[in-house]
């Protein structure tokens, strides 16, 4: 984990390969990956490097 960053833990099952997907709006709801990666122990953390760029962001995790 960083200091002055944006980040969650993603925790779900081991070995599942799972996107994290961002919107910038729910009313449109348009989702565009930000992220992949493996539950390698059930668990990883999740930074977006990009949470500065913009006024508001949503999360959602999907299985790949």
């Amino acid at each position: 984990m960083k200091t002055n960053a944006f980040g969650f833990i993603v925790s779900w099952a081991t070995n599942l390969s799972v996107v994290v997907e961002a919107c910038p709006d729910l009313v449109s709801s348009v989702w565009l990956p930000v992220g992949t990666n493996t539950l390698i122990d059930g668990w990883f953390y999740f930074s977006d490097p990009q949470w500065t760029s913009h006024p508001a962001r949503f999360y959602r995790i999907r299985s790949n």
